[in-house]
């Protein structure tokens, strides 16, 4: 008797000890499937109670906000200019509440789901005159930009960053000094830079940018790998320009004091843009890993 129940003891510590076996691995395989389920943390931004838009006096609306440096630049964004046009205006656009984030103010999307897998990428809206930077689809960057004249359009399509230089000089013009310079399509001589942002498409084909927003794109956008001076070992960020822009017509952003949507860009029109280049992306950002990999 003292043998059985011996044996009922051991086989009752055995099944305690497989059960308990299953339920750390199940709780193992649970926190396992939430880590690889985990995105990154969305960022936080300070929305305004409602988005509308009005003409102001420049003169005045300058007069009451010269110290504000938070509304002078959602005012430059908005008017797609800089500090020194934007005071050349006689008018300009105003949102009714100013309190919130720039990105509230401009056309592109906080998050695009579609381009969850790529690490980063930057387009150009022709039509918009904006510019957005997405980390995994998440909004990093965005500002207005000032991109190439009816008789220097910038061409459209799918770029990738080349080569930077902090300060250089136009190859088109040897007058024209160009800070922050990130070049995009070599041949072309085609990138962004800080320049004169006028209020319209104004460049001869490149991708005017206020000077912090260069800079900003400048640091966070990769360079391309050269394996020699004639072959790209690994290429850079890409980019995306798109749309197009009819110069005869009223600046675009007039729409929106009858329409504050009139030019926002959704989610599916981030997603048409990107699909026909997403596998080349892709590609592009997986050889760019390898490479990175075998060089540590």
């Amino acid at each position: 008797m003292v043998q059985i129940a011996t044996m009922k003891k051991l086989v009752l510590l055995l099944n305690i000890s497989f059960m308990i076996l299953i339920v750390s691995c199940k709780e193992h395989d649970k926190v396992e499937s939430v880590e690889d389920v985990e995105s990154d943390p969305v960022i936080t931004r300070q929305e305004p109670k409602s988005v509308s838009y009005h003409l102001e006096n420049t003169k005045l609306w300058l007069s009451a906000h010269a110290g504000d440096d938070k509304m002078l630049g959602i005012a430059y964004a908005i008017n797609r200019t800089d500090a020194n046009n934007l005071k050349q205006m006689d008018s300009i656009i105003i949102p009714g509440d100013i309190s919130g984030d720039i990105e509230f103010y401009l056309p592109f999307p906080l998050l695009v789901s579609y381009l969850k897998n790529i690490k980063k990428i930057i387009f150009f809206s022709y039509p918009t005159q904006t510019f957005a930077a997405y980390e995994k689809g998440q909004l990093i960057y965005t500002g207005p930009t000032n991109m190439g004249s009816e008789k220097h359009k910038t061409p459209t399509g799918l770029f990738f960053t080349n080569w930077k230089a902090e300060e250089t000089t136009s190859t088109f013009d040897d007058e024209w000094d160009l800070r922050w310079n990130f070049n995009v399509e070599n041949k072309l001589g085609v990138g962004w830079h800080q320049y004169s942002l006028p209020g319209y498409p104004a460049s001869h084909s490149c991708l005017r940018l206020q000077e912090k927003d260069a800079k900003l794109l400048y640091e966070w956008a990769d360079e391309w790998q050269l394996a020699d001076s004639e072959t790209v070992k690994v290429k850079g960020t890409p980019v995306v320009v798109f749309g197009g822009y009819d110069f005869k017509a009223p600046k675009p952003w007039l729409q929106l004091i009858a329409n504050p949507k009139a030019l926002a860009i959704s989610e599916k029109e981030i997603e048409e843009q990107t699909m026909p280049f997403l596998s080349t992306i892709l590609k592009e950002q997986k050889n760019r890993e390898t490479v990175q990999s075998d060089e540590k």
